[in-house]
């Protein structure tokens, strides 16, 4: 037997076999006003850039984090392979120098008290972290 379609114009529900037309949010008459959707394409190209801008910041500060955290562990592996016969004191700041065989040792003297190739000073911090101090 052959299923007979309904027109168009009438909204008929094929899975509950009624007519549901009047149930429906929207007009569904002939004569009802076109719908058509608002055009959002500025609005989706605007927060694209925005997004994008916001994700390109995100990432920097995120590399720059890294850097700077990459930084510390150099720092801090320099300093703990460095020799030394005293057991560091937090807070206070030691000087790294490099000997004429060039190995590095940690010391409390000034680079105005000694005479070696002067590498950095460094405080070491309440996490056990060297932290590498300004020059002057």
């Amino acid at each position: 037997m052959k299923k007979e379609k309904k027109p168009d114009a009438i909204v008929f529900d094929e899975e509950t076999q009624s007519y549901n037309g009047s149930l429906l949010p929207y007009a569904t008459g002939v004569g009802a006003p076109k719908i058509t959707p608002p055009d959002v394409t500025t609005w989706k190209n605007t927060n694209i850039i925005s997004a994008n801008n916001e994700f390109k910041a995100k990432f920097e500060d995120i590399q720059m984090q890294y850097e700077q955290m990459m930084e510390q562990f150099e720092y801090n592996n320099l300093v703990y392979s460095a020799k030394y016969s005293f057991e560091p004191i937090t807070g206070k700041t030691y000087h790294l120098y490099r000997a004429k065989d060039a190995s590095t040792f940690l010391s409390i003297l000034s680079p105005q008290e000694c005479n070696f190739d002067f590498l950095g000073s460094f405080r070491l911090g309440p996490d056990k972290m060297w932290e590498k101090l300004p020059i002057g």
